[in-house]
């Protein structure tokens, strides 16, 4: 029986020569096969290319996780008339999230940390030329909270939590994938 040391031995032996050399564990000086010197073909690439529901649904996840990201980085100044809420939000999407911008300016608020978000894709439709995706999410908001601009103190004594989200993420016209709605139920929700 060979040692463990000196399978260790050949298989470093054999990673640095390229010879690609096996050592079974359990293999006999007497039943050892010969050594090849050719090295193994590389394996033969994929010719599965993705289907466009499954394109749609990577694109409609990145967007979707693209408009979160803007939201946390303006409502870090709830700056409402900032240009990176439209990089991933439109139509009543971008509406209600301008509205929210604007409503902590007004009263004084701004809000620190970010969502963490797993999204999971409910449906696309259709199937061969998606221009839908319908998306769900169990967001977690426990370090994504509202304070007071001029002081830092919590705006409220209200701890985060995890928010169902259900979304509807669109291709636009210009070919970019974009949040169109989306609706965030209460703490706890998920």
């Amino acid at each position: 029986m060979i040692h463990r040391s000196t399978r260790l031995a050949l298989a470093a032996l054999a990673a640095a020569s390229g010879l690609g050399l096996s050592v079974s564990a359990c293999s006999s000086d007497n039943d050892a096969a010969p050594a090849s010197s050719a090295p193994a073909p590389p394996p033969a690439p994929s010719t599965t290319a993705a289907s466009p529901a499954d394109i749609a649904k990577e694109k409609a996840t990145t967007a979707y996780l693209g408009m979160w990201e803007d939201v946390a980085a303006v409502a870090a100044t709830s700056d409402w008339q900032s240009p990176r809420l439209a990089g991933h939000a439109t139509g009543d999407a971008l509406s209600v999230l301008s509205r929210q911008m604007y409503a902590d300016h007004y009263n004084g608020l701004i809000t620190k940390g970010k969502p963490v978000n797993t999204p999971v894709v409910q449906s696309v439709e259709p199937q061969d030329v998606p221009k839908t995706v319908m998306i769900r999410d169990c967001s977690d908001a426990t370090n994504w909270l509202k304070y007071r601009a001029d002081n830092g103190q919590p705006a409220d004594n209200e701890p985060g939590g995890k928010h169902l989200i259900n979304a509807e993420v669109k291709l636009a016209v210009d070919g970019s994938w974009r949040v169109t709605r989306f609706a965030v139920e209460g703490t706890g929700s998920c």
